[in-house]
């Protein structure tokens, strides 16, 4: 597959009701079918795009080939300007997809997949049969720290992962017809230690279907688990369906126990898809086929709506309410919009595309945005085409930065089959004027090894020095980056200033705490 890079930066308004800017826009071009699983932002403001695809034909120079005439793992990384860092393919001597991919705290990522390869090429591990979940560690370059093969003679396939308080690891997949199972499919959790060791592994699930999709950290250590379930009581499900299928949702503690399961339906099919955490709970999200019925309060408009349910931390509901863009909606990202101190919730950001199931109307298959009071209440909704658009536009995921902007990553073809990468990255004057800023953040804060300075001031270069509480310069770098990274491993104990200024004379500064 030859892949080609293009898109120069573009800084035009998107014709809708409010402003927009393009920032950048990236497409990735192919001439088969890639996946596109997820964008991962890091730390420092950087971007990773992940997902599936052929290797073929020529490559950037900073990727290697390695012929298996399979689907591989595929990375892409774009620094803030949306400028390619680094390509890598991991690939075994099969089909492998790339599922869920995470920035680690300690910088670098993990990657989870489904493998279908034995060992050999970049898979260290024999196959456990069927197809297994496949975990690779990755640096912030790219480099590889260690990697996993996990399964059994059953088939299992990764869904998400996150990493724990502990900096160990949550693993959510889906396991079919196991001999340890409950019904044709269920949920599988492994907690991992930070060096890949399994310390446990559970499976949940009723006596019929049941598919985590999504997997959240949560702020006791533990995570929370989105599941489609087409599964009644019995095996480890103590919760009754209301209809074809519901949104299943299950908090676990940080040991992987559950501590409490909740189901939201109606009589009709839903289909969960994502979760995002709140100031004061969560909100669950997917497509719904449900007039009111069960336990859901708001009805559809047209075939299949997008659907949203807020609760507690308790799993207690707090509000319902349905979207409707026309056709078959997909909700394929949410982002949840806080306040500086992140002890309370803004708004919430959802991402999606819409699929023509009759005729075909002039925004199907276009990339789409909403955006929600804290309350669930609809603010704005957008259409974005970028600097271009094909008959085949499928969003896979979106994510708010921290300074209003957003990205937005998914597919764009003329032709099923051939589908190009397409990562837009835009600035939105709204969201910009809910955007509570700081001169200068650092975090984390204190910090043990590395810290990151984020500037809020306007600028094109920085100067950032760093004192001790003697005044003495210990020190000095310039940026152009919003986010940057500095090395505070050579710090002694102690308190410390960091002092930025931009070339528009602008200063600011802020202490940093050495543990």
């Amino acid at each position: 597959m030859r892949k080609t890079y293009s898109g120069a930066l573009i800084m035009c308004a998107i014709s809708t009701i409010y402003s927009q800017d393009i920032l950048w826009q990236r497409d990735i071009k192919s001439s088969t079918q890639d996946f596109l699983s997820q964008v991962t932002t890091t730390i420092d403001g950087q971007y990773l795009i992940s997902g599936s695809s052929i290797q073929s034909g020529a490559l950037t120079s900073s990727a290697s080939a390695k012929q298996n005439n399979g689907y591989d793992y595929h990375l892409v990384t774009l620094n803030q300007k949306g400028e390619l860092v680094w390509e890598k393919y991991f690939s075994g001597n099969n089909h492998d997809y790339l599922s869920a991919s995470i920035a680690t705290q300690e910088g670098g990522f993990l990657l989870a997949g489904t493998s279908y390869s034995g060992k050999g090429l970049d898979k260290k591990d024999e196959s456990k049969g069927g197809s297994d979940l496949w975990l690779i560690r990755l640096s912030e370059f790219g480099d590889q720290i260690w990697q996993k093969t996990l399964g059994s003679a059953s088939d299992e396939e990764a869904r998400s992962v996150i990493q724990t308080t502990d900096l160990g690891f949550f693993v959510a997949g889906n396991v079919q017809n196991s001999a340890k199972g409950h019904g044709s499919k269920d949920v599988l959790i492994i907690k991992l230690d930070k060096d890949g060791k399994e310390l446990s592994q559970s499976i949940l699930g009723g006596k019929g279907l049941d598919e985590v999709e999504k997997m959240i950290p949560t702020k006791d250590g533990g995570a929370l688990l989105g599941i489609y379930s087409r599964s009644g009581v019995g095996g480890t499900k103590k919760t009754e369906n209301y209809g074809e299928g519901d949104f299943h949702i299950i908090k676990l503690d940080k040991n992987c126990k559950v501590q409490w399961e909740k189901n939201y339906g109606g009589t009709a099919d839903d289909h969960l898809r994502t979760l995002a955490l709140t100031s004061n709970g969560y909100v669950i999200g997917g497509e719904s086929r449900s007039e009111i019925s069960g336990n859901k309060t708001v009805g559809i408009e047209e075939k299949t709506d997008l659907w949203l349910v807020a609760l507690d931390e308790k799993g207690n509901e707090q509000w319902q309410k349905s979207y409707n863009f026309g056709g078959r909606d997909v909700l394929m990202g949410m982002s949840v919009l806080h306040s500086a101190d992140d002890k309370n919730t803004k708004g919430v950001l959802i991402g999606g595309y819409t699929q023509s199931e009759e005729r075909i109307k002039a925004d199907d298959e276009k990339f789409w945005m909403l955006y929600l009071d804290q309350n669930g209440n609809e603010q704005w909704r957008k259409y974005i085409k970028g600097e271009s658009s094909k008959r085949e536009e499928r969003l896979s995921d979106i994510k708010l930065n921290r300074d209003g902007s957003i990205i937005l990553a998914g597919t764009s073809a003329d032709t099923l089959g051939e589908e190009n990468w397409k990562i837009i990255k835009l600035g939105d004057k709204q969201i910009d004027q809910l955007i509570e800023k700081q001169d200068i953040k650092i975090y984390p804060n204190p910090v043990s090894d590395y810290a990151y300075v984020e500037i809020g001031l306007e600028f094109k270069e920085a100067d950032i020095m760093l004192y001790d509480m003697g005044g003495r310069q210990l020190q000095s770098l310039k940026t152009k980056n919003k986010v940057t990274k500095i090395n505070t491993q050579n710090l002694i104990q102690g308190a410390y200033l960091v002092m930025i200024k931009t070339d528009l004379g602008k200063t600011a500064n802020a202490k940093l705490i050495k543990k």
